[in-house]
């Protein structure tokens, strides 16, 4: 099977995907109910740093789709091409 990206494009690809997930993990907790409040919805865990990890995840995504290695020789770049 041919891939449109390097394998360095896609191994950055999943480890982005990773940090993305992890970041949406740190935001997982137990709700607040109708019936009982739950403080834990508002701690800097759920708030602020579950949605920066998320964050650095995607412009990480971003990076790994762009990314062209300097110096690659015109041997892999017809490859590409073709």
């Amino acid at each position: 099977m041919r891939y449109n990206l390097p394998k360095r494009n896609i191994l950055l690809i999943c480890l982005s995907l990773v940090i993305i997930v992890a970041g949406f993990a740190l935001m997982v907790g137990e709700p607040s109910g109708a019936t009982e409040y739950n403080p834990d919805i508002f701690s800097t865990r759920r708030i602020t740093v579950g949605p920066m990890v998320a964050l650095f995840g995607f412009v990480a995504m971003v990076f790994a789709i762009l990314f062209r290695p300097k110096g690659g020789s015109e041997e892999e770049e017809r490859k590409f091409d073709d």
